[in-house]
């Protein structure tokens, strides 16, 4: 049996249909209702990380499992990786993030993730780290405005970075939890291309055959749209992080996707066509 958690985000919920496909799988959920992941396959069991009895009737029997986690304040990592080592999981594959591995990267869900991974590498299991650059589905944020008025809003337009298609990381993650020589890895997953928001919102515009126009956001305005969302030190961290892509720091390519696949990573341009529907083109 493989557990999967953070089954109603991109990649977990990816991992979770991949497994399904071939196995069974079981997945964690804080709110059973939205997984969308089903199949006879496929067992839900209800729990969160500070659930300690949820968590524990959720590892029972369990190999391996795929760990999402994503609160900025509590210990979630440890609170896992304690009851999967008590459960006797063999075998932990934790979603990460590229800037972990890079030292000019400071901020505060950096350093965040960086506690995460030595939590996990602390723990006694076997672990796998899936460090994974900015994800191509981020864009979905521009849907209702491209859907509205045809323009993307975003802060540096001309900055690249070299973005990832969480399909793509879920294929990693699923060679990771079902073959061996994974264990001690810490996988860098970027996709094949340093792309910038200026020319997303081209192939945006191509994909969905209309004119797409796009907005410099400035600064401020992009801290007032963060902190309507966002507590301040992570609003922070993400114009951090931005300042770090302006410079250049996120545009590395690396081959791990077709290392660990054998085949090359998806480009922005076919993610956009996979979902061209969200950003308003119809089906016919």
């Amino acid at each position: 049996m493989i557990l999967v958690t953070g089954v109603t985000g991109v990649v977990g919920r990816q991992v979770a249909h991949l497994l399904a496909r071939t196995g069974p799988v079981r997945v964690l959920a804080r709110r059973p209702e939205r997984v969308t992941v089903t199949g006879p396959n496929v067992e839900v069991c209800a729990g969160e990380y500070a659930d300690r009895p949820g968590l524990d009737r959720a590892l029972n029997g369990v190999r391996a499992a795929f760990l999402v986690t994503n609160s900025a304040t509590e210990p979630d990592d440890e609170r896992f990786a304690a009851a999967a080592r008590e459960a006797g999981v063999r075998h932990l594959v934790k979603l990460s993030m590229l800037a972990v591995g890079e030292p000019g990267a400071d901020d505060f869900i950096t350093r965040r993730q960086r506690e995460n991974e030595r939590a996990v590498r602390e723990s006694g299991l076997d672990w796998t780290f899936l460090r994974a650059r900015t994800f191509m589905s981020n864009t979905l944020s521009w849907a209702p405005a491209i859907r509205s008025d045809g323009v993307v809003r975003a802060l540096y337009g001309t900055s690249p970075v070299a973005c990832v298609d969480p399909r793509d990381i879920a294929e990693v993650a699923v060679r990771a939890l079902t073959r061996p020589g994974h264990e001690g890895r810490a996988y860098a997953l970027s996709g094949p291309e340093a792309i910038t928001a200026r020319q997303q919102t081209a192939r945006l515009s191509e994909v969905l055959g209309r004119s797409l126009r796009f907005e410099e956001l400035g600064l401020e305005a992009a801290r007032e749209q963060l902190l309507r969302k966002y507590p301040r030190p992570v609003a922070d961290a993400f114009l951090e992080s931005t300042e770090r892509q302006r410079a250049g720091a996120k545009a590395q390519i690396v081959p791990t996707v077709r290392e660990v696949t054998g085949r090359p990573a998806r480009p922005f341009r076919i993610w956009a066509a996979d979902h061209a529907e969200a950003f308003g083109r119809s089906q016919g």
